[in-house]
């Protein structure tokens, strides 16, 4: 049993010294102080970083690791951040001065799968398509697909609660989670959830588990909602309109047509324009969005046809694929997105949604701000479900003041239009400040007392979500 540091919330002076030692004794070789280590741990995908060095990287390889962690962090009241890929873009995971950045990455087996069942059993460090290429033998796979599915983990979309390509038909992470397990900021081990399709035992704690960021414990592991491989072909096309306005309204007439793809991808010109240079792809017409839509399933020809006469009516060029592979090709130009923003500068990827029918008008917005701002912000949207990526390239480390000033009144316009903060990234570091406006301030004291009471020292990802 690891004695209280201190009588108080507080940690003492000897505190950190005395937590690295606990943790090297307990842990071993699984304590990473490299120079190297410590510094990437300050940082995502997002742009920002923390300020100091973190204590240590603690690389868990089971949960067993990651409750002797918690134990000697509540001891020494030291801060623990938990970690992933490292590929969030809100600064969730990014880990300070004197905190631990307790890393589950390497906790990445397929613990049980069971296609009958239509569930497998997970641990969180698992990539989202390593996950799918050990379940596609069994016939069964797991839908959320973040456009970054190929380094994200399954532990990652749990904690900001993702979304990506497919969520408009097939839902997101929240809708394909049974239970998670969860370790306390104590130590303890909690099973949260159930196996069967239905449960509503007490309070839905697995469900306030999910996007939480980090903040009420450690996901350890996690029973998932599968569905089987999808039959028949899927059928992938693109089409062009002069501008981004006509490419939204032509996404809320899919819509409102009553046609559900698989995925709606809406890219403005600059970012179109910025992928096909990374791609060294031909340069596409000045000023031209692109909608990308797939259709999947028995009926995915008729529904593709469907669609492209939408599209075509709307004013598009409809161009549809010859076979799967061009189909993917097509579908790579939209993941390469935010890989064409890096070679722009320092990118803040924001992340706002809006009721389907709002999104042209949110495009008006954007470019209302760019005019007022002075600014460029390349957007991308998840246009099956309303959920915009509007982008903010500066350069250098530190994001402007202009930038946020801009950014603020996007996020204002995104929620005078009825939509939300964000979508699926999370709020992290930088969008707590605007956390009270949506929620109220009685919502987001409730929310604080109830991240309380699973964390009564405030040591689990602290200054996230909440502003101190």
């Amino acid at each position: 049993m690891i004695a209280d540091e201190t009588a108080d919330d507080s940690p003492s002076p000897r505190a950190p010294d005395r937590a690295l030692a606990l943790l090297r004794a307990e842990l071993g070789a699984r304590v990473d102080t490299s120079p190297a280590s410590l510094d990437a741990a300050r940082a995502d995908k997002s742009g920002h970083a923390a300020e100091g060095l973190p204590l240590a990287v603690v690389h868990a390889a089971s949960v067993s690791d990651v409750q002797a962690v918690m134990r000697i962090a509540t001891a020494t009241r030291t801060p623990v951040v938990p970690r992933g890929a490292g590929t969030g873009l809100a600064g969730g995971a990014n880990t300070g001065g004197g905190e631990i950045s307790l890393s589950v990455r390497g906790m990445d087996r397929v613990l049980e799968v069971r296609p009958d069942d239509l569930l497998a059993v997970v641990e969180p460090g698992i990539l989202n398509a390593d996950l799918n290429a050990q379940l596609e033998p069994h016939g069964v796979w797991w839908a959320p697909d973040p456009a970054s599915r190929a380094i994200s983990t399954v532990g990652g979309n749990i904690a900001t609660g993702a979304g990506g390509l497919l969520c408009a038909k097939y839902g997101v992470v929240r809708d394909a989670v049974l239970g998670v397990d969860l370790v306390l900021a104590d130590g303890r081990l909690l099973h949260l959830g159930h196996r069967s399709v239905k449960g509503v035992t007490g309070l839905d704690l697995t469900s306030l588990v999910i996007g939480s960021e980090g903040t009420l414990g450690v996901v350890v592991g996690a029973t998932l909602k599968l569905r089987r491989l999808v039959e028949g072909e899927r059928v992938t096309l693109t089409a062009l309109f002069e501008g981004v306005r006509a490419a939204a309204v032509a996404s809320a007439a899919v819509t409102a047509s009553g046609i559900q793809p698989a995925i709606m991808e809406l890219m403005d010109a600059t970012s179109l324009a910025a992928v096909h240079r990374l791609l060294s792809l031909p340069t596409p017409v000045a000023g031209a969005a692109q909608l990308t839509v797939q259709t999947d399933g028995p009926v995915a020809v008729d529904e593709a046809r469907a669609v492209a006469e939408v599209l075509r009516a709307a004013g598009g060029t409809v161009t549809v694929a010859a076979d799967a592979a061009e189909g993917e090709a097509l579908l790579a130009v939209r993941r390469a997105m935010h890989p064409a923003m890096e070679t722009l500068g320092t990118t803040l990827i924001e992340d706002v949604s809006v009721p389907r029918s709002a999104l042209p008008d949110m495009f008006d917005e954007i470019a209302r701000i760019e005019r007022e701002f002075g600014l460029v912000i390349p957007a991308v949207a998840h246009a099956g479900d309303g959920n915009l990526h509007p982008n903010f390239v500066f350069e250098g480390p530190e994001v402007p003041p202009i930038v946020w000033d801009a950014a603020e009144e996007l996020f204002r316009a995104a929620l005078a239009l009825g939509g939300t903060l964000t979508g699926e990234h999370g709020i992290g570091v930088l969008k707590r400040r605007w956390l009270a406006d949506e929620l109220g301030d009685d919502q987001w004291t409730l929310q604080r007392d109830i991240a309380r009471v699973f964390d009564p020292l405030g040591i689990l990802n602290p200054g996230k979500v909440f502003a101190p």
